[in-house]
């Protein structure tokens, strides 16, 4: 039987606006990234898609940004947080290295690519796999969701070669302990601004 995964970004920081570098150290929500969220709510509620279960990365602006979009509880999972990126973390995006970042946070404390990618996936799995988990929402980070995005690449034609925007939505079905994207949701924020 599929099974309805969404997984989506939480809504704009204080960080994402000042260029900082944000992995497992947070920012708060401005103003936008609420108005964001609820944004995705609506296009939630509009859409009649309802969650019986729920889940957040423990960052605060993930958190935060799960209950702007839904009343439901949920439960917050460390698995969810977003690419570790040592001693980078706070500074400013400028000092990132070139795409791929491979395994150079790592030196600094960080976490590799690949140990993110999988522990986004394993995350997800495990969560997915519960019995009477039939559409679920997961609010997590922009890095975590590409991460996993390219850990199930080779099962869907869908994909988003920009940037996932604050508050995007990936819609992912699940069946035969296989994910496969199958819509990915970008909101129209321009009249927010």
């Amino acid at each position: 039987m599929k099974k309805i995964l969404y997984l989506m970004r939480h809504g704009q920081t204080l960080f994402n606006v000042r260029k900082k570098i944000q992995g497992w150290c947070d920012a708060p929500l401005t103003d936008l990234g609420v108005r964001q969220a609820i944004v995705a709510g609506e296009y939630f509620k509009n859409n009649n898609i309802t969650f019986d279960h729920a889940y957040s990365s423990t960052s605060e602006r993930a958190c935060d940004t799960l209950e702007y979009v839904s009343n439901i509880p949920y439960k917050r999972v460390k698995g969810l947080k977003e690419w570790n990126f040592g001693t980078f973390e706070g500074e400013s995006e400028d000092l990132n290295p070139p795409l791929p970042y491979g395994d150079f946070f790592v030196k600094y404390g960080g976490e590799d690519e690949i140990e993110l990618r999988n522990r986004i996936a394993e995350t997800l799995y495990s969560i997915m796999k519960n019995d009477n988990h039939q559409s679920v929402l997961a609010v997590s980070h922009g890095a975590a969701c590409r991460q996993f995005m390219r850990y199930w690449a080779h099962t869907s034609d869908v994909d988003q070669k920009e940037r996932l925007g604050n508050c995007c939505i990936l819609k992912f079905e699940f069946e035969n302990d296989e994910f496969k994207l199958i819509e990915i949701i970008n909101h129209d924020f321009s009249q927010l601004s």
